[in-house]
């Protein structure tokens, strides 16, 4: 536990030293460098504002027109058949879309669950096993310039949903299943 703590104390510290070191060594103006880098990520960050504005706006026209409890109330029987629990359900299709709201959904379920239910262990599994799709499709993808993401954006949601499902496999075989 020492050595954790020592290391997590200089781990910083120690890159920032091996980086200069280097760069002191490779004869590279490292100040000179850093702020070429800074110039290019302001202007890849003025690039991708328009797909984040686009992808947020989307978001909230989704969540407050009700089409996500439309979907949830659709999807419930098939998957109480697959265990998911109906309030594991919101999380299973907001997080592709936005990562701040389904942090919210999973705090929201922990507090109201509590951690060792199998709600709050599937909830937690899930949030850590799926990635916000949309939101790293729009700033990475709107980085380089690529317009054209259909074939990773279906790749991407069925990785999703094999992490969702291997998620309720995972809190099954550890914690038992879900019991209403």
């Amino acid at each position: 536990m020492e050595v954790l703590k020592l290391l997590s104390a200089y781990a910083i510290p120690a890159v920032f030293l091996v980086i200069l070191s280097a760069g002191i060594i490779n004869d590279v103006k490292v100040y000179d460098v850093f702020v070429e880098g800074a110039k290019e990520g302001i202007s890849t960050v003025a690039r991708i504002i328009p797909s984040l504005v686009g992808l947020l706006v989307a978001v909230g026209v989704f969540r407050a027109s009700g089409a996500l409890d439309l979907i949830i109330y659709a999807v419930r029987p098939a998957a109480e058949l697959l265990g998911i629990p109906s309030e594991a359900l919101p999380l299973a299709f907001l997080r592709p879309i936005s990562g701040s709201a389904s942090l919210a959904l999973v705090s929201d379920i922990i507090k109201t669950y509590g951690p060792d239910s199998f709600t709050g262990r599937l909830a937690s599994t899930m949030m850590g096993s799926t990635e916000t799709i949309f939101y790293t499709l729009a700033v990475y993808f709107g980085a380089v310039g690529i317009k054209n993401i259909r074939y990773t954006l279906a790749a991407a949601l069925i990785a999703d949903c094999a992490g969702v499902l291997a998620s309720v496999w995972i809190c099954t075989a550890l914690f038992g299943s879900y019991v209403k």
